[in-house]
């Protein structure tokens, strides 16, 4: 991708974000991870004009150098604008300022807006009840874990936001486990405690994948701070494995951990992952060329 993309790229995602007018929520917090662990005085000026209502969709758009530059800032925004649940009025608005604005048909455009809300409301998977044998726990999450890597390496844009819904299948499925029956409020509410919010994730995977060597390796992880981002798929892969860890220890113990204890054990989880991870790296690589976007989504659905 040319260089000169990535500004307006950014642009167009932090517009996304704020799309909904909202300003106090966690993809404008996500922003501002992004700019200040980027740390480019441009992209900190241009993070300014876009608060400040100063940059126009349009402009933004021209500026695009070609047709892949214009689809990936489509499917950057659409995935930010579902990344917390199937995109609202203000947001659909948004989108379609900005697909005119892009110059995408109407049939491309439906075809990605139907994956993402596919992908936004997709539910979890009804599971088995009774308390498993440690090894088959462990499994789950390690697999869970390999699978949320593997999509990390899809070069589709969307696939970013099939890691959430698995996430939260895999709480649903460890609480089931240990005879927990849960809804899908409690289940966001533990992953956002520990900082996988759907919209933060959702903001830093995309703009990971929009300015790949610029970000790479500069952008703070979102859970207080306490990890850091190195690539997409050893992040993702060590978030699903502690949160899947962290979750058999919340339920097992009948819910009864504090915030700061369970931002604790999830820091813990995710350095032993960060161990396990060059294991079953080839794994990953191995199972994300098996992958395709649509066998995900009807895997949630199954």
């Amino acid at each position: 991708m040319n260089t000169k993309d990535h500004a307006p790229l950014i642009a167009i995602a932090m517009l996304a974000s704020r799309a909904d007018g909202a300003s106090n929520t966690a993809e404008q917090k996500a922003v501002d991870a992004v700019v200040a662990r980027i740390g480019s005085p441009d992209v900190t000026r241009l993070a300014e004009q876009v608060r400040g209502g100063h940059v126009r969709v349009a402009d933004l758009a021209a500026q695009l150098s070609d047709d892949e530059a214009r689809r990936t800032a489509y499917e950057g925004a659409l995935a930010i604008c579902n990344a917390d649940g199937a995109s609202n009025a203000a947001e659909q608005a948004f989108l379609a300022e900005l697909r005119v604005a892009l110059g995408l048909s109407e049939t491309d455009a439906d075809e990605l807006t139907r994956t993402a809300e596919r992908l936004a409301a997709a539910p979890v998977t009804e599971v088995h009840t009774g308390q498993p044998p440690r090894g088959a726990m462990d499994d789950l999450i390690l697999q869970s874990a390999i699978l949320t890597g593997a999509l990390e390496v899809l070069p589709d844009q969307l696939a970013n936001i099939a890691i959430l819904p698995l996430q939260l299948r895999l709480v649903y499925q460890v609480g089931q486990r240990h005879g927990q029956r849960l809804d899908v409020n409690q289940m966001k509410d533990l992953a956002a405690t520990l900082g996988l919010g759907a919209a933060a994730q959702g903001m830093e995977g995309v703009v990971m994948k929009l300015v790949g060597g610029i970000a790479g390796g500069l952008l703070g992880g979102l859970a207080g701070g306490a990890t850091r981002v190195v690539t997409g798929a050893a992040v993702t892969f060590a978030a699903t494995y502690a949160l899947g860890h962290v979750a058999d220890q919340y339920y097992a113990q009948g819910r009864n951990i504090s915030v700061e204890d369970l931002k604790a054990l999830f820091a813990r989880f995710q350095q032993d992952a960060r161990t396990i991870y060059p294991k079953v790296q080839e794994q990953i690589q191995a199972q994300a060329r098996g992958l395709n976007l649509q066998s995900v989504i009807a895997g949630l659905r199954s």
